[in-house]
């Protein structure tokens, strides 16, 4: 089943009509992009780019052959343009199946926006999914897989930058697995195109193509994976938090660990914490400790939920966000009185050491996804105190060591994510 993407940009395109953004300013060349629709085969439309017939044209295809045009969402604006010789677009009910004289079978997918999805058989029994802009499916059970349970798709098309949580609930489905072709559409300005989209898609996992691309679908391709260990580094207020959850959001079963523990009366920090805690899925999963040995080890003895909560265990192998770094330091120091210079020349120091040691093994040995976060405290002001000098310097080694272990380290710098390595 060959598919050409005639466009893969939002609704109103990319650059946006008349939009004075820095991402529309960019969009320029293979990142120009329009509404996206999927021409199938040459014989099946899915959703109309202005100007199709142009469009298909310039991917070296022509439309006289299209048998079927489906809108998998409400197209607003002026009428939409149907060349003369296409089929009237239609859509097809949640649940309905069509079974086309070319050999393809159309399932229509309920999904929770305005619309609907499309499962898309061909005749050897390759399937894709495609959604709409904004959606995600709705009822998919775990376990359900491609439609009626047959496994994971070959292919799937939607917003991943716009509903990352549709993803890991296609992950969680069963529906996606290491092996699909996730293909990022409905691609929007709300992300500056070139390296930053694509290194964003590449973390949850996906991929981008030019307009005009044609793909076969169930064909083999290197499909970008969540590197084992990943540490993102910044200064106060840099995004890097935002970024670990970021490279986290499109997969299940993810457990927050909070390091910072609580703070009875400190209204600042309960202020933070209900930040992290309204960004993030509400499907995570969050357990404050300071104990990662054990979780590192794929154990789950320490995941908290509230009382009465259906969310099962999370499995050994779930993604772990450690936030952060500098606490668990603070709360390792705390417990050897290394901010007391006699008990830190008596032992204090050898006793941290042991732990860091015991952590930065840990990680190395493994078998989960961890994303950590931490402070980048060397190129600020000489702290006035010993106690605090000796902070920054173990804070440096931890990080030191624990980026060594780590297949992906990130420094985020007023919001920009710059790749130290992987």
């Amino acid at each position: 089943m060959e598919l050409t993407l005639l466009g893969t940009g939002a609704p109103r395109g990319l650059p946006r009509p008349g939009c004075p953004c820095a991402a529309c300013a960019t969009a320029v060349g293979d990142e120009a992009r329009a509404a996206t629709a999927l021409l199938i085969d040459g014989a099946l439309l899915l959703d109309l780019t202005p100007g199709p017939a142009f469009a298909a044209a310039r991917a070296g295809h022509s439309l006289t052959a299209v048998r079927q045009v489906l809108l998998s969402h409400p197209h607003d604006g002026p009428a939409m343009e149907v060349p003369a010789g296409l089929p009237q677009p239609g859509r097809v009910a949640d649940g309905r199946e069509l079974a086309l004289l070319d050999g393809h079978r159309v399932r229509a997918v309920a999904v929770d926006v305005p619309g609907t999805g499309y499962e898309v058989g061909g005749p050897e029994g390759e399937r894709l999914l495609y959604l709409p802009p904004g959606a995600a499916p709705a009822g998919l059970a775990e376990g359900e897989g491609r439609g009626r349970g047959s496994g994971p798709y070959d292919m799937v098309l939607l917003d991943v930058l716009g509903r990352p949580d549709a993803l890991a609930r296609l992950r969680a489905s069963g529906a996606v697995d290491a092996a699909t072709d996730v293909l990022g559409v409905h691609l929007d300005h709300d992300v500056p195109p070139g390296p930053e989209l694509h290194r964003r898609l590449a973390a949850a996992g996906a991929r981008a193509v030019p307009d005009g691309t044609s793909l076969l679908v169930g064909e083999y391709h290197a499909v970008p994976d969540l590197p084992r260990r990943t540490l993102v580094l910044g200064g106060a207020r840099s995004g890097k938090s935002a970024e670990a959850e970021r490279r986290l959001a499109a997969f299940p079963d993810v457990l927050y660990v909070a390091t910072g523990g609580t703070r009875d009366g400190d209204t600042e920090w309960a202020a933070r914490v209900s930040a992290h805690r309204e960004r993030r899925p509400a499907s995570w999963r969050t357990t404050e400790t300071c104990d990662l040995l054990p979780l590192l080890e794929g154990g789950a003895r320490h995941e908290e939920r509230p009382v009465g909560s259906a969310v099962p265990d999370a499995p050994d192998d779930s993604p772990l966000l450690i936030d952060c770094l500098a606490l668990w330091l603070t709360h390792a120091m705390d417990e050897v009185d290394a901010w007391d210079d006699g008990k830190w020349a008596a032992g204090g120091e050898r006793e941290l050491r042991a732990r860091v040691d015991e952590l930065v093994a840990a990680v190395r040995g493994t078998r989960r996804p961890v994303v950590a976060v931490s402070n980048e405290v060397g190129s600020g002001v000489v702290p006035a105190t010993a106690s605090g000098r000796r902070f920054r310097d173990e804070l440096g080694r931890l990080n030191a060591m624990f980026g060594a272990e780590c297949e992906h380290v990130l420094l985020v710098v007023a919001g920009q994510a710059l790749a130290l390595r992987g």
